[in-house]
């Protein structure tokens, strides 16, 4: 999804792609931009955010699992 966030975010800018229909600007944007540029531009910031999101999801499960005094999960080898 990170490059069709990049191309979006491109073509919401004022006069972004030229004139015409959304697919022809999604087209020139493309060519201008290049491919690569969409897919690897703000990539590392992403990584970061998706990151930080995951551990603090998982410290909050943690944290009210410890709370509520459930078990965690105790997975075992079938036989």
């Amino acid at each position: 999804s990170h490059p069709a966030d990049s191309l979006l975010s491109k073509v919401n800018k004022a006069g972004a792609g030229g004139s015409g229909g959304m697919l022809s600007r999604f087209s020139n944007i493309t060519a201008e931009v290049g491919v690569w540029n969409l897919c690897t531009q703000g990539l590392g910031a992403r990584c970061v955010m998706i990151g930080t999101l995951t551990a603090g999801q998982f410290a909050i499960f943690d944290t009210v699992m410890e709370t509520l005094g459930a078990s965690k999960f105790h997975f075992h080898a079938p036989h």
